[in-house]
């Protein structure tokens, strides 16, 4: 489902939906369930869905001491795809923190212009849910959102906002879409250079729906791991990319910010 959100042939919003969204205020997906994930994609969706409330088998259990790199996955409110991600990512052990960039935290409302808007690290996700379930437990039971709130609340403790993180350090940020790479590009540049410390920023883009958010995390952590296993980043990033370009079909745009 796009960003704006999708109606019916009468333009109304559509009811019956699984899939949620970080930043748009539709209620419901497209008819059928479809998601433009590409051919293949498919066993990835459902050897996600079996572990999307569990997490990674015991064998698949990463170790955080072994990781090296420091990681940010970010979206646009800080709740399904940045989410998705980061629970299979902290699940394998990358030291991982997940963050949005939008002016609020916007989720589905009762219609497409009654969006429900909360404020980036002022409320906790248990405090959503809490009060979603209080104004329609049905509604937002059928459209997934109780469901995604339930597994945030989990992993951290509130939707926080990448622009005001400003004393974190990372080596690698990861963006779901080109308009949030942008504005991660664009708050880097507005703190300007102190310390010259490099920054690699990479965006996949990634269909805003529960399916697509399962499919784009498994393939966040395929290419963190081969990031992982590099021996200079800084030198074998370009050839990380393209490698994992050619592998999974997948577009990676990649550059360099300063801290």
């Amino acid at each position: 489902m796009s960003e704006e959100g999708s109606t019916n042939d009468g333009g109304n919003p559509l009811k019956k939906a699984h899939v949620v969204v970080d930043d748009v205020v539709a209620t419901a997906v497209v008819d059928g369930g479809e998601t433009n994930n590409k051919e293949g994609d498919k066993d990835v969706v459902e050897a996600g869905n079996e572990k999307r409330n569990d997490g990674v088998g015991e064998d698949e259990e990463g170790d955080s001491g072994s990781r090296r790199l420091r990681f940010a996955v970010v979206c646009s409110s800080n709740q399904n795809r940045s989410m998705e991600a980061h629970n299979f990512m902290q699940r394998r052990g990358f030291n991982i923190k997940s963050y949005g960039t939008g002016s609020c935290v916007k989720l589905p409302g009762p219609t497409i212009t009654q969006p429900n808007c909360y404020e980036f690290d002022s409320i906790s996700y248990d405090e959503m849910y809490k009060d979603l379930e209080k104004k329609d437990k049905q509604l937002y039971t059928a459209n997934g959102i109780l469901s995604m709130l339930d597994r945030n609340r989990g992993i951290k403790h509130h939707p926080e906002k990448f622009q005001r993180a400003l004393s974190e350090r990372f080596d690698v940020i990861l963006t779901c879409e080109s308009r949030v790479f942008d504005e991660v590009m664009k708050d880097m540049e507005d703190r300007g250079s102190s310390s010259g410390e490099t920054v690699h920023v990479c965006n996949l883009d990634i269909q805003d729906n529960h399916d697509s958010a399962t499919v784009g995390a498994h393939y966040l952590v395929k290419l963190s791991e081969a990031l992982e296993e590099s021996e200079d980043l800084d030198d074998e990033i370009e050839e990380i990319v393209e490698k994992f370009q050619e592998d999974t079909e997948q577009d990676v745009m990649h550059t360099v910010a300063f801290y």
